[in-house]
């Protein structure tokens, strides 16, 4: 293995192991008996494959037919890591097939290793401190998660990227009615608008949908597996919506939660013209797992 990649392997087993053991982060996860169930059979699943599969892929798709159900972390009055695979919305989709994936590539193969891997890709740094420690923008999730050596997004100044996204968020301060967590709760906004001020002015290459080609350079950037984030012109919003990348002949697909097909699927329909039917999104940034 190269050397470079045991150190980076080595430390985010340590980032892990110290935000799992964090005093903040004490509380314990709230699922049900089924999701601890469905996690080890799933492990146990992949420890059959061939040690070359594409694990994204193959958790992406033993994740289809769940239920598509919004807001399945906003069920307490205060922050705690809920495990749900019973229901799904696109980021606790995305979020649970990379935990049982770094599973897989840690060889960490019981629930409460999946547990300590699906909080540090969900809050800052790892640590569960509270509902603004939560990574609600996917723009905050990508710099996070890079920075813990989880993922990296593609950027090129070159094709296929033709675009530049500047980031403007401000819809949850600006909107806190509409989050349960937030309603009534001042410092919590205040602290939710700094989060947002401090992404404001960034800027990422990414894909217009009008140039997601099903050509050699296209599929040359994006892999199978990769995570697809959508762009979107809604005001304040960096996203509208995420998924996994997956290659047919015809083009680039969707594995996602949708709330069009109301469970997880891969989209029948190339993403180029899943986005053609929707007005309000841009493009894509491209983000692979390390």
């Amino acid at each position: 293995m190269n050397p470079k990649n045991c150190i980076l392997r080595t430390l985010v087993t340590g980032v892990i192991m110290m935000a799992a053991m964090t005093p903040a982060t004490a509380a314990r996860p709230q699922y049900q008996k089924a999701d601890s169930i469905k996690v080890m059979n799933l492990l146990a699943k992949a420890r059959k494959c061939n040690p070359s599969t594409n694990y994204m892929i193959f958790f992406a798709r033993q994740l289809r037919g769940i239920p598509y159900v919004a807001h399945t972390l906003e069920v307490n009055k205060s922050e705690r890591l809920i495990v749900n695979l019973r229901q799904m919305d696109c980021t606790t989709y995305v979020e649970n097939v990379c935990a049982l994936t770094w599973c897989m590539k840690e060889k960490k193969y019981t629930f409460e290793d999946f547990c300590k891997i699906l909080q540090t890709l969900r809050y800052r740094g790892g640590k569960l401190n509270g509902y603004a420690s939560r990574l609600h923008y996917f723009t905050q999730w990508i710099e996070d998660n890079t920075l813990l050596g989880l993922v990296h997004e593609t950027q090129s100044k070159g094709a296929p990227f033709n675009a530049t996204q500047t980031i403007h968020i401000d819809y949850m301060s600006k909107n806190p009615d509409k989050y349960k967590m937030l309603k009534g709760q001042d410092s919590l906004i205040a602290e939710i608008a700094q989060q947002e001020k401090q992404l404001n002015g960034k800027k990422y290459r990414y894909i217009t949908k009008n140039a997601i080609y099903n050509n050699k350079i296209t599929r040359e950037t994006i892999a199978d597996g990769d995570i697809i984030a959508i762009l979107t012109n809604i005001p304040g919003l960096d996203t509208s919506h995420i998924g996994i990348a997956v290659w047919h002949k015809d083009g680039l697909h969707l594995l996602n939660a949708s709330q069009i097909h109301k469970k997880v699927v891969e989209e029948p329909m190339t993403l180029r013209k899943y986005m053609s039917k929707h007005p309000k999104q841009t493009g894509i940034r491209v983000v692979k797992m390390r």
